[in-house]
Order: structure tokens, then C-alpha cells, then sequence
């Protein structure tokens, strides 16, 4: 019988239970995916009815529709978890709240204010990962400008173009 170090053990166990959690994170995407989809057909009679009704029914046929939108994001979420599908995921939840539920100007507000904030922050941290792959520090930003950044064989002639047009 071989003996196995502490460490040998604890990876392995370790190696077990991720994928007995990405096994699970499977089924409950396959889960979301059927709920999702069923949904999805739910849509049809709600199409239907919204046809024949006035206006009021648009609030509910909203309502059933982002729902099934917020699902396919959370699934998304769930197959792909990175940054940019949760803020999606969220600023859906924002706007799902602020167009199908009854809000006063200030929810309004403070629900557009929410949205901004979450795209705003989402670009940052986007821009943050690119600057980090150029391999400049995103805390030292402020102290490059557009001309230090690496150029490429298009870039370089652009900007000469550009300063044979000004000087010439």
C-alpha cells in the first residue's frame, strides 16, 4: 500500500469536491435551462392574449418576459461566472424593477442612478483587465497617455498621417 504525504491527500480531496460542485452546477443549470425554456412557451398564450387585450395588459406580458430574461442571464451566470454576466444579470434585476413595478420619481432615480453606477463600474474593472494583460499597472493610470501606449504597425502610421496633415 502506498503511503500518500498530507498534502497528496488534501489536493485530492480538494480535486473531489470541485468537481462534485461543478458537477452540481451543471444539474442546476440543466434545471434553469428546462425552467428557462418552459418559460419560454409560457410567452405564447401571453402574445396571444396581449393581442386581444388594451394596453393594460402590456404590464404583465413585461413582467413575464423579463423574468425569462433574468433567467437566461442567470444561466449564463451560472455556466459562465465572470464579472460581466453578473452585472448584466443585475442591471436586468434594476430595470425589471423599475419599468414593471409601480415606482415613485425618486425609485426612479435612485434605480437609473444603480444602472449608471453598475455600467460605469463594470467598464472600470473591464479597462482595469485589459491595462493588466498590457502589463501596466491599472493604479498607475493616470500617468500614461494616449501616446505612450504600445503602438502597432497601424497605429504608428495613422499618427504619423496624422502629423504630416498638420504640419504640411
Amino acid at each position: 500500500m502506498k503511503k500518500h504525504s498530507v498534502e497528496e491527500t488534501e489536493k485530492r480531496v480538494k480535486k473531489i469536491f470541485t468537481t462534485i460542485c461543478d458537477m452540481m452546477e451543471l444539474v442546476v443549470a440543466v434545471i434553469v435551462a428546462i425552467g428557462v425554456a418552459l418559460a419560454m412557451l409560457s410567452l405564447i398564450p401571453e402574445l396571444g392574449g396581449l393581442l386581444r387585450s388594451d394596453a393594460g395588459a402590456l404590464t404583465p406580458f413585461l413582467e413575464e418576459v423579463f423574468i425569462v430574461v433574468i433567467g437566461v442571464e442567470f444561466l449564463k451566470m451560472l455556466c459562465r461566472p465572470n464579472s460581466d454576466n453578473v452585472f448584466e444579470t443585475i442591471i436586468f434585476l434594476v430595470a425589471r424593477h423599475m419599468i414593471v413595478n409601480t415606482t415613485t420619481p425618486l425609485e426612479d432615480l435612485l434605480s437609473t442612478v444603480s444602472i449608471i453606477l453598475l455600467c460605469l463600474v463594470r467598464r472600470y474593472l473591464k479597462r482595469d483587465k485589459e491595462e493588466s494583460r498590457e502589463g501596466r499597472p491599472p493604479f498607475l493610470r493616470f500617468l500614461y497617455r494616449p501616446q505612450d501606449a504600445p503602438a502597432g504597425p497601424h497605429d504608428k502610421r495613422e499618427r504619423d498621417e496624422r502629423e504630416n496633415e498638420v504640419s504640411g
